[in-house]
């Protein structure tokens, strides 16, 4: 069984019908049971809207302690803001992350986004910097779908599974272990999107 976390935000449903498109035999359970959390074998991470909400959400949702125990215990995917709550910290509204990851989630700002919008919205190329399951088949530089205005900063490069350009060259992806999280939204992002997803199902990390 595969859980897609319910704590009120993001688009679940289509996360949940990528999954069951790219893996027919597995069953995909939307929920913030934490039990069923426990009981899944594949555990992924959604979210879209401000941290300070996501955070607070996943709290009440009563699923905080088991998603916690599934990045230690799992294949984990987190996607968009289910990446950056691994974080310590976020610039929206002082937002304490997990702290599961070291590093913070700073807003695009400064010089280097003269011209350019906020939020980054739309399809941009994903550099590879090390190689990962998650990755196979899918070409250097294949481009994904963003939605977003704050972007992960890890401590340590070491993390950094893949970056993107946009004024800055900033992480979207990271990797440790058996957590897997991405910036962009694999579930809108066509056969590329669909390859990682399915990747994941596989992956034994």
């Amino acid at each position: 069984m595969i859980a897609v976390v319910d704590y009120g935000m993001g688009n679940l449903r289509s996360v949940a019908k990528a999954l069951e498109g790219v893996a027919p035999g597995a069953r995909v359970r939307v929920t913030a049971d934490p039990e069923e959390i426990r009981a899944a074998a594949r555990v992924v991470v959604p979210g879209q809207g401000a941290l300070p909400d996501c955070m607070r959400n996943l709290a009440a949702s009563g699923a905080l302690e088991a998603v916690i125990e599934a990045t230690r215990t799992k294949p984990f995917l987190g996607i968009c803001v289910g990446m950056q709550m691994l974080f310590e910290r976020g610039e929206e509204g002082g937002a304490q992350g997990l702290a599961l990851l070291a590093g913070d989630v700073p807003r695009f700002a400064g010089p280097d986004m003269r011209g350019l919008k906020v939020p980054h919205m739309g399809w941009n190329e994903v550099r590879q910097v090390r190689s990962h399951p998650l990755f196979a088949g899918i070409a250097d530089g294949a481009r994904f779908y963003f939605v977003h205005s704050y972007y992960p900063r890890p401590a340590d490069e070491g993390l950094t599974a893949a970056v993107c350009d946009y004024g800055i060259r900033f992480t979207c992806a990271v990797a440790r272990d058996n957590i897997f999280a991405v910036q962009f939204h694999p579930e809108k992002s066509q056969n590329s999107g669909l390859r990682l997803l399915s990747n994941f199902v596989e992956w034994r990390p």
